[in-house]
């Protein structure tokens, strides 16, 4: 069962609400004569508000620092221009309010997933054993796992981790292997087998000689990997990363350009066009210009 931050479940119930609220007011009948856009604007404002008002923010923020080309900016005007064109033309806010609403909800889904696996991380740093116990003059002396040197034997009592890989010189057991396979039945072990750090050891004591350095065992190998997934970017990130720095401002431009090209030539007599409709394709444009599928498919 996954547990919801604070922050997550206040974006859940934004989600609710704002979905609730816009279904109603979408079933609900107009009959204002000449006011009904202007009504169902300011009724479809509530919900909107509800689920985009912290993307309206950071989009008023990024323009602030001179960052304003980025998703939360495009979202921001996508929804402003479709609220624009039902005051306009269409008298429809819902599908303003609905791209927000999928839009928050893919950051919700995505918010979830990385706690997640924030947690996984957390449970495996706990096989990643602290120390490695050698024997000297018969007594057994606690030492730091990384100051081990191949070929040296190592200690391990029964409930204690292997801390690094090795070959049983000495001793029989049993170990659970199953944060490493997942496999849940004990797999025994003798003089001259290979056993891996991470598992643990279940009944006899093994003296085991090492074959590897601390930093090159498999518990090690697969907690560096886990915690650098993040820095590496497969394929699809790389080129959605790039994609994002040319296409919004690539949109925008040619947005503005349909907007204010035929309203020059308008305004100047040289042909005759209503900017009106300029304007509402330009804004028509933006709207279906706004790639949220493909944003919310590739977590950045």
């Amino acid at each position: 069962m996954v547990q919801l931050r604070k922050k997550q479940k206040k974006m859940l119930y934004r989600i609710i609400a704002a979905a609730i609220l816009t279904a109603v007011f979408a079933l609900l009948p107009f009959d204002y004569g000449d006011y009904e856009k202007e009504a169902k604007f300011f009724l479809f404002l509530i919900p909107y508000v509800i689920i985009g008002y912290d993307i309206l923010i950071k989009a008023a923020k990024g323009i602030r620092h001179g960052q304003a080309l980025d998703e939360n900016f495009l979202m921001a005007i996508a929804t402003i221009g479709a609220m624009i064109l039902g005051v306009t033309h269409t008298g429809d806010y819902d599908e303003a309010v609905a791209v927000m609403i999928f839009y928050q909800i893919g950051e919700l889904f995505q918010s979830i997933a990385v706690d997640s696996s924030r947690a996984s991380i957390s449970k495996l740093m706990e096989i990643r054993p602290d120390s490695a116990f050698i024997e000297e003059d018969g007594e057994l002396v606690e030492v730091d796992p990384d100051e081990v040197e191949v070929g040296t034997v190592i200690v391990v009592r029964p409930g204690e981790r292997i801390p690094i890989d090795g070959v049983v010189a000495e001793g029989s057991s049993s170990l659970n292997t199953s944060a490493l396979t997942g496999e849940s039945i004990p797999r025994d072990v003798m003089a001259g087998d290979e056993v891996l750090s991470g598992c643990i050891n279940m009944s006899g004591v093994l003296k085991i000689e090492t074959t590897k350095e601390f930093g090159e065992s498999t518990v090690s190998k697969i907690l560096d990997m886990v915690e650098n997934a993040s820095s590496r970017k497969s394929k699809s990130e790389a080129f959605i990363t790039r994609f994002a720095k040319v296409y919004t401002p690539f949109v925008v431009a040619c947005a503005l350009l349909l907007a204010v090209v035929p309203s020059i030539l308008a305004f100047t007599g040289m042909l005759d066009l209503d900017y009106r409709d300029w304007i509402y394709r330009a804004l028509t444009f933006l709207v279906i210009s706004c790639p949220c599928a493909l944003v919310i498919s590739i977590p950045l």
